[in-house]
Formats: C-alpha cells, structure tokens, sequence
C-alpha cells in the first residue's frame, strides 16, 4: 500500500511517499481503508522532533504519521462485534502510535465510531482530534453552563471553529476572535460576537468572560485573567508555562480558575460528537484537500497558521 513515511526528524520536505506491507488486524482490530485523514499541528511537533522523548530519541518509533481519519472497514479481527465488513467509520489513533497516513490501517474497534451518514469522509476525518479538544475543554475542563459569556481565542483553526459551535450548542453566549478575513466565517459558524484581533484587543476592552477557551497561546497569564470575571475559568490546549508557575499561588488564593489542557482520545466522545453532527448541532470546516503524494505540502501550509478549519490529506482511489 501507498503511505508517507518519515526515517528521520526534520521539515515536512523529509516525508517520502512509499510503499509499505499492508497491516493485518488483530483479534480486536478492523482493517480500515483510509479514504482520508486530517492533519495536526502534533503531526508537525512529532514530525520536527519535538516530541522525542515519546517519539523515539534518534529516530522515529512510528514512521507513519496522522492520527484522524475517515475510511470503511475491509477486514475483521475475530473478537469484533460492533463493526462488519463495509461499515464506514471515523476515528482518533493518536493512541494507537498513529498511521494514517497510508491506504489503510489497523486499530483497535474501540477507537473508532460510526460515521455519520450525512457527512463525507472528509468532513469525518475533520473531526476525531480537535472537535474531542474543543469539547473536553468547554465541558469537562471549562464546565460550561447554559447562559455563560464564553470567549474563543483561535476561533479560526481546527479546535476554534468546533469550539464556537459546541459553545453554541451547550447554550452558551459565544464570542469569536479571529483576524479581519475570517470574522464572516465565525459569523457563519454562530458565534454571536466575534472580535477582529487586528483592530481591537479583548483582554483591553473592559468586557469579562465566565470561560475564555484559548486555543493559541498568544497571551501572558495576566492578559487571559483581565479579561475573566472574578470567578471565571480559563482553559488552553496551547500549553502555557505561565499557568505551573503560578499553579501553587492560584490554589491558595481561590478565585479564576486557569489550566492547560490535553484531550484524552475516548469513543465515548467520539460518539458525542458523532450525535451532535447528525444533529447538525457541529459542522466540520475544511480549509484544503491535498492528495498523499502532496502530504509535505499540507503540513507545511498548515504549521503556516493561516489555515480556516482543518486542512484535510485525500487517499488515491
């Protein structure tokens, strides 16, 4: 089978399109044929070898990059009971050493969840790793109520733009930060005030949040807590080491509570997100769709940050 590989870290240039031995699944695996995959930032930190020390120190431990894809099972393991031959599913395999980016690969079939009907696999492979950050973040780390005034910095990229609609559906008030030619799309996406970040500065402009969900790092602590009301909770997927240093501080003094954050991949979620899309509660935005064979490219424009949504890798037929 096709698939991009890398033997050693570098820029996106040092992915090379190859072919590999096809995977046979275990007992409790399906044998997924890829139709497409999506591509994270984590894609480009494992990729530069950033993230080593998990990664492997002088090489890659897992050549085959991507952790969201999209595609329909062709094979069964003995043991499976929720999946047959044919079923087209979607899934998160950042715990399973990844591997997407090839014409198929084996997973366990509790990583994966149906997909729904009314959206394409595309759209599906969109979906697995950042709608789960933008929804562990508002609900389970952020606890969002109904009625709250919730502010998403970042609403633009691939967890933003899952955030504002999930914001949305959970009953919050939603406002949208975004650049000049995105705040249309963040209008599109129903966030019921959106912020040019080039014109006007929200931790400056006097307004509170009861949850700020920042989803790029771009604030100091002091910033994101201006910005929050008295008792409000901030929450990053974009790692700021501002928030442990004052960790200890903040426990003793009560009050805003502040927190990074890592999603846990789970099918639990999986199947949370797959209910609110049939629901058209969520619906996935797709900047560009690039074929394999130009995978170095789609890292590339994505580590850029200009990307609306997710930037989407297109299997062959």
């Amino acid at each position: 089978m096709k698939a991009i590989i890398h033997t050693k870290y570098g820029t996106p240039y040092v992915l090379q399109l190859a072919d590999v031995e096809k995977p046979t699944p275990r007992a409790d695996e399906v044998l997924v044929k890829v139709v497409a995959t999506a591509v994270n930032q984590a894609d480009n930190h494992l990729l530069s070898g950033m993230l080593r020390f998990s990664s492997g120190l002088l090489k890659p431990k897992h050549p085959i990059l991507g952790s969201d894809i999209a595609g329909r099972v062709t094979a069964v393991g003995p043991n499976v009971t929720q999946f047959q031959v044919g079923d087209a599913v979607f899934g998160d395999l950042s715990g399973q050493g990844r591997g997407g980016f090839a014409g198929y690969v084996a997973v366990p079939e509790t990583a994966v969840a149906a997909k729904p009907a009314n959206i394409t696999f595309a759209q599906a492979a969109a979906v697995p790793m950042t709608a789960v950050t933008a929804l562990q973040g508002l609900r389970d780390k952020g606890q969002i109520q109904a009625g709250q005034k919730v502010l998403i910095n970042g609403a633009s990229g691939g967890v933003g733009t899952f955030a504002v609609q999930i914001a949305k559906a959970l009953g919050a008030e939603a406002t949208a930060v975004v650049s000049t030619q995105k705040m249309n799309m963040a209008r599109s996406l129903g966030a019921d005030h959106v912020i040019d970040y080039t014109q006007e500065d929200f931790s400056q402009n006097g307004q509170q949040y009861d949850l700020i969900f920042d989803t790029v790092g771009n604030r100091s602590v002091a910033e994101y807590r201006r910005a929050l009301t008295p008792q409000g909770v901030f929450v990053t997927s974009a790692f700021l080491m501002g928030l442990v240093l004052q960790k200890p501080w903040r426990a003793i003094t009560g009050g805003q509570k502040m927190s990074n954050m890592m999603a846990r991949p789970n099918k639990a979620d999986l199947l949370f997100l797959a209910e609110m899309l049939k629901a058209g509660q969520i619906t996935p935005v797709i900047d560009t769709c690039y074929p394999l064979s130009e995978a170095a490219h789609a890292l590339r424009y994505l580590g850029e940050g200009h990307a609306k949504g997710k930037v989407i890798i297109m299997m062959p037929e």
